[in-house]
């Protein structure tokens, strides 16, 4: 039929979806708004996802778990919120810090290889997921079950686990003391989120070569953090 336009595969869907949610928020996206970024008939977008629940959740399972697609049942159902918030904990536990984890207990290797290693993990962490965090930061705002989840459950910990390793490690003569220990971890945090993250939405930042970055975070995260260091990363 002339005029009419192809069906476009599912990750397309998804990936447009993402693109909606990101920019307009949950509650103020709707499927009007995926059907015209596609160029597709409101309509039409019903053939792959049967609500604007299910297509959150389509742009979810596209970030956190897209190998997932190949046996997905079209169209998607409307999930019900426990399956959105397991599809964010499936997420989360397959990239996870353990580096961080497994520093709970007595070190094992100098204090500039595990605090590095604990940064690096961090960095690797945020760039590697930024998408999906971003989108899930963004539709948190509008569902409770998200931002429980993900505000609570999984930002917060991690914050706690790094409040944690640095007092012991403070408390142990391995780190420098600090005014604040829960600002420090903020700090620590906040500046890996921005380089790794939020610089790319920077036109004036986004160029900057990432492994610099990264190298460069490190660098002087361990000189502030470390009680005498030459490290360079």
């Amino acid at each position: 039929m002339r005029g009419r336009v192809p069906p476009q595969p599912v990750e397309k869907i998804a990936e447009a979806a993402a693109r909606v949610f990101l920019a307009k928020g949950y509650r103020a996206a709707g499927i009007s708004d995926v059907s015209a970024a596609l160029g597709m008939s409101h309509g039409a977008v019903y053939t792959y996802a049967k609500s604007k629940e299910a297509l959150l959740y389509l742009a979810l399972l596209r970030l956190a778990k897209p190998e997932s697609f190949a046996g997905l049942k079209i169209p998607v159902a409307t999930p019900a919120p426990e399956e959105i918030v397991a599809l964010i904990e499936a997420g989360a536990a397959r990239s996870g810090l353990p580096v961080l984890t497994g520093a709970s207990g007595p070190r094992r290797v100098p204090i500039a290889e595990e605090f590095g290693a604990i940064v690096d993990e961090l960095y690797e962490f945020v760039g590697g997921n930024r998408h999906l965090l971003a989108l899930v930061e963004r539709c948190a705002q509008d569902l409770p079950e998200l931002a429980q989840v993900y505000f609570v459950q999984h930002r917060r910990k991690m914050l706690a686990d790094l409040d944690d390793y640095l007092t012991r490690r403070i408390r142990s003569g391995g780190l420098r003391a600090v005014p604040d220990v829960p600002a420090a971890a903020r700090f620590i945090t906040e500046t890996v989120t921005w380089f790794a993250w939020h610089r790319l939405d920077d036109p004036d930042s986004a160029m900057l070569d990432d492994e610099a970055c990264r190298r460069t975070v490190r660098h002087l995260l361990l000189t502030a953090f470390l009680p005498d260091t030459t490290e360079s990363g």
